[in-house]
């Protein structure tokens, strides 16, 4: 359950990082930037599995902090150009 916490608190902060980035992304609620930031963390997780392959087992490669806020973003400009 701890790790869930820890996950939705990393996730605002790279979230919150992001929408600092990406103008017009202010309408965001904190909920919403903290799954922003994990959904970031994802995408930043696929794009470091192009370029280096995880250890052995492991379903998906580690983002870290840039890769995360850069995988943010990205979704953060993808859902942006999406019609509300």
């Amino acid at each position: 359950m701890m790790h869930y916490i820890w996950m939705f608190i990393v996730g605002i902060i790279v979230g919150a990082i992001a929408r600092f980035i990406v103008p017009g992304s202010e309408h965001i609620g904190w909920l919403l930037t903290g799954v922003l930031g994990i959904v970031g963390s994802f995408v930043g997780g696929f794009i470091g599995r192009l370029f280096s392959k995880p250890a052995d087992g492991a379903l998906v490669h580690p983002a870290g902090l840039i890769m995360s806020v850069i995988g943010a973003i990205i979704v953060l400009v993808v859902y942006n150009h999406l019609p509300h």
